[in-house]
């Protein structure tokens, strides 16, 4: 059995908005992938990878989740033990979730109870983006559980507001005058020191005013815009 795919995420709309409650709209990026696999652990990146997988496991030993949610540690750690590793390609500082989709793995493959991503329900949505908040904070200290559900559902998300989500659908359709495109700058920029300058702006009026007045309405509009495939507003 091939072992699933977990992909990367790009966030188009909503970074940093999204802590004082605008929309955010969240897709999957297939460029960068993970899986978990079983190796002899013959080189550095092998070892390294189990190594912080046996870590991650004393984590969830003693992490306190609900019933519906429930992990088999033991078999985790058994087959850690038996050369587990995360083989992904999805990098480090970049913002695209390579945490979150070590995490997504992890609970598909683990979880008691197999859920099938098409038939999760909104509110189930908000349980699980929940649960996730907790898996991944290992990793950043807290987490909105967003990255992880994102590369778990492997579907477009809209962020209504701190609240609710929702699966949405995105035109894959490669005619037309208008595109998305990453540019990598090249440089590594970590999450949290990012979100501390972003709080210490919002101390400033003339930024919170801005941010609250005008970044917001901008931003929702432009993902309606861009789920209606109006690319009008855009220019």
């Amino acid at each position: 059995m091939t072992n699933p795919l977990f992909y990367a995420k790009i966030i188009l709309f909503g970074e940093y908005g999204m802590i004082e409650d605008s929309q955010g709209l969240v897709v999957p990026y297939s460029f960068y992938k993970g899986t978990l696999k079983f190796s002899e652990l013959q080189n550095e990146f092998e070892k390294n990878s189990n190594q912080h997988l046996k870590k991650y496991a004393e984590y969830l030993g003693d992490l306190i989740l609900p019933e519906n949610f429930q992990l088999d540690v033991k078999r985790f750690i058994k087959d850690i033990n038996e050369g587990l590793f995360f083989d992904s390609n999805i990098p480090q500082g970049y913002g695209v979730g390579s945490s979150g989709a070590l995490v997504a793995a992890i609970f598909e493959k683990y979880s008691l109870i197999k859920r099938e991503p098409e038939t999760i329900s909104k509110d189930e949505l908000k349980e699980l983006k929940a649960v996730f908040g907790k898996l991944e904070s290992y990793f950043h200290g807290t987490s909105s559980g967003m990255d992880p559900l994102i590369c778990y559902m492997n579907l477009p998300i809209l962020i209504e507001n701190k609240e609710n989500l929702n699966k949405v659908a995105i035109s894959s359709e490669n005619e037309g005058k208008g595109a998305i495109f990453l540019i990598d700058s090249g440089i590594v920029g970590e999450t949290g020191p990012m979100i501390q300058i972003f709080f210490e702006k919002m101390k400033t009026e003339g930024f919170r005013k801005t941010l609250k007045e005008e970044f917001i309405r901008y931003n929702n509009a432009c993902i309606d815009a861009f789920l209606k495939k109006d690319l009008n507003p855009f220019f």
